[in-house]
């Protein structure tokens, strides 16, 4: 993520789905999404909460980051788009039925977001 060499204010809609990084990078990745979405674009995403941890420790099938720096919370989100109107943001309960390392209950947020003129991320 940190070489894509787009053009700034190239995309209309950017998601991040389950897109996990390692802490030292998490917020640098969600700047450099910013600058490639247009203002009025849309950011769509989800990813383990912190919460997660609790579900790893009742079924380890369950998947994602077992390191809670790795995983998201609310206020990570609207710290790191700070300049969106927020559409959706909350933490909840889901059910995975994905293959064998992504199968159970977890945490996750979501957030839909739309990037605005003001005060926007350098």
């Amino acid at each position: 993520m940190q070489e894509l060499n787009y053009t700034a204010d190239q995309f209309d809609v950017i998601a991040l789905i389950y897109a996990h990084f390692p802490p030292n990078i998490k917020s640098l990745v969600h700047q450099s999404v910013n600058k490639y979405l247009n203002v009025g674009g849309l950011i769509i995403f989800e990813a383990f909460s912190k919460s997660h941890l609790d579900y790893l420790a009742k079924d380890e099938k369950m998947g994602g980051p077992r390191d809670i720096e790795s995983l998201f919370s609310l206020e990570e989100i609207k710290t790191d788009f700070n300049n969106y109107e927020i559409l959706e943001l909350l933490e909840t309960e889901i059910h995975l039925n994905e293959g064998p390392y992504h199968s159970g209950q977890g945490s996750v947020i979501r957030f839909v977001g739309r990037k605005k003129l003001v005060g926007a991320i350098a």
